[in-house]
């Protein structure tokens, strides 16, 4: 049995995603749209997860909202009624291990990757939140703050959220005092004293900068690579190690802070490319009880 649909909060009720964006592509010929956005880039502990979404033109599921304004409880009750919505839906996941080995870029082109080949179909065309294509194909368009303004992205948002939640209350009971039940792997005051006074489980993320300080138990911790440096010698280019300066740390520092603030403004919606802007309408009204069957145009 299908859940009923949550009841929105005020807040939330003037600011539904919509499908403008998915009715131009279909108009412009291209019949299979996928919504996808991530979860768990920025966590500590447990997988990076991809969902994706592709809905059907017929019907609509009224109150989904980005994943990030609902509640757990909230998300959970869309989740059984956006997965019977979708047309098609899979999430990929990248584990710690597969962060630790291969980056946090390359890991989630894998989760992307495996997303997309769970779908049962091709997308002819992609729409990933944020202004970086980490799905490829020459078929994907990047829409800073699609997750709140694109229905199949916020869709997607929801099924990763609530798969990798559950994950994570599932692996709780063998964690016990991480709280991963409650904060999901990533940073919050508690996880962080857990940390400091017995270092990091088997699910964590081993090759953070972060696990420097940290006590370690019986657990491996890989290697970091060496800051490598290049030594030119009568036209031979040699590969050596060099030092870390004060100067690196401090401009490491700058960068951070850059981008930090390039991601506060891409949550508020302040930063959104001229050519993508077009695409953006206001939502349609779905604070109704009932979901909707959509005539096709005559």
């Amino acid at each position: 049995m299908v859940a009923s649909a949550p009841v929105l909060r005020p807040a939330l009720r003037a600011r539904a995603p919509s499908l403008a964006l998915e009715r131009r592509l279909w108009a412009s010929g291209h019949g299979v749209v996928a919504g996808v956005d991530e979860v768990g880039r920025g966590a500590w502990a447990g997988p990076l997860t991809v969902g994706v979404a592709v809905l059907p033109r017929d019907r609509r599921v009224y109150k989904v909202r980005d994943s990030k304004l609902l509640t757990e409880a909230e998300r959970e009750a869309l989740f059984e009624r956006i997965s019977a919505w979708c047309r098609a839906w899979a999430v990929g996941h990248a584990s710690h291990e597969e962060c630790d080995a291969l980056g946090m870029a390359d890991a989630q082109r894998l989760a992307a990757r495996r997303a997309i080949e769970g779908l049962g179909l091709e997308p002819d065309h992609v729409v990933v939140d944020g202004n970086w294509d980490f799905v490829g194909g020459g078929r994907t368009q990047r829409m800073i703050g699609a997750d709140a303004r694109c229905l199949s992205v916020a869709a997607a948002s929801i099924l990763a959220k609530v798969s990798r939640d559950r994950i994570m209350r599932a692996l709780a009971p063998h964690f016990p005092g991480y709280d991963f039940d409650l904060n999901k792997g990533y940073p919050c005051p508690r996880h962080k004293l857990a940390l400091a006074a017995d270092g990091p489980t088997s699910i964590h993320r081993r090759a953070w900068v972060f696990m420097d300080h940290l006590p370690w138990t019986a657990l491996h911790r890989p290697a970091p690579e060496p800051d490598v440096g290049q030594l030119r010698l009568d036209g031979y280019a040699i590969t050596m190690s060099e030092p870390r300066t004060p100067d690196d740390d401090r401009l490491d520092a700058v960068q951070d802070d850059i981008d930090a603030a390039r991601r506060t403004a891409e949550d508020a919606d302040v930063l959104i490319d001229p050519d993508e802007q077009r695409f953006y309408e206001s939502g349609d009204d779905d604070t109704g009880d009932d979901d909707q069957t959509i005539a096709p145009p005559g």
